[in-house]
């Protein structure tokens, strides 16, 4: 109990910005967790596909890797998905890069959405808490011009202490925000990787196909002298 009541004397000795910083906390940490949850979520999703995908590309059964990519909603399948469709048709190299391209550009903002709110109030954070110690030390100035000398002792201490408590409680969210904001990026880059890694080998199996394709088509002349 003594820690709680350590921890309410510290916040209400703070003013009134503690209020505005906490609420820019509160918005970061929910923000935090769901992206967290989204983006690993995601990941596991991708990978539970990629094996199931996997062998029937390397097998060049496309119309199957085509019915198990259209079961599913992941940014994987959408990516694959788009590139299985374009091959369908056109079946070369570069049309279904370009699609997969222009699938991936829709992708990434949502993989990458809100993440970037956490720097801001990483950085709202530090402020509110600067404005706090203006204030204080304002409050502070005004204490000593205006009180009795008897007076003047007490309330220079509790301005100064807002203004230090509310420095203190803006670094205290700022610093584990900008932690985690740089955390989940790392996370999204490492989403982003694997997507772009699967594309590879899903072109490069397209690319050995139409190879063996090619090579078999040669070698019938072969065989039938």
């Amino acid at each position: 109990m003594e820690i709680f009541y350590s921890v309410v004397r510290f916040f209400t000795a703070g003013g009134v910005f503690m209020l505005p910083i906490l609420a820019v906390g509160a918005v970061g940490v929910a923000i935090a967790l769901e992206r967290y949850i989204t983006i690993t979520r995601m990941r596991v999703k991708n990978r539970a596909l990629w094996a199931q995908i996997e062998p029937a590309i390397n097998a060049g059964e496309f119309d199957k890797a085509r019915e198990i990519t259209g079961k599913n909603e992941t940014a994987l399948s959408r990516l694959l998905g788009t590139g299985l469709e374009v091959q369908g048709t056109v079946r070369r190299r570069e049309d279904v890069k370009e699609a997969m391209q222009e699938s991936m550009m829709e992708i990434l903002p949502q993989l990458e959405k809100r993440t970037h709110y956490l720097a801001t109030f990483a950085n709202l954070a530090t402020l509110l808490g600067l404005l706090g110690t203006v204030s204080g030390l304002i409050h502070a100035f005004s204490a000593v011009s205006t009180a009795n000398p008897a007076e003047k002792a007490n309330l220079l201490s509790a301005s100064i202490s807002e203004a230090m408590n509310c420095t203190a409680f803006g670094l205290m969210v700022a610093v584990p925000m900008l932690f985690v904001h740089a955390f989940l990026q790392t996370k999204s880059s490492q989403l982003i990787d694997g997507l772009e890694t699967a594309a590879i080998k899903f072109l490069n199996a397209l690319t050995k196909r139409a190879t063996a394709k090619v090579q078999a088509v040669r070698n019938e002349p072969a065989r039938a002298a």
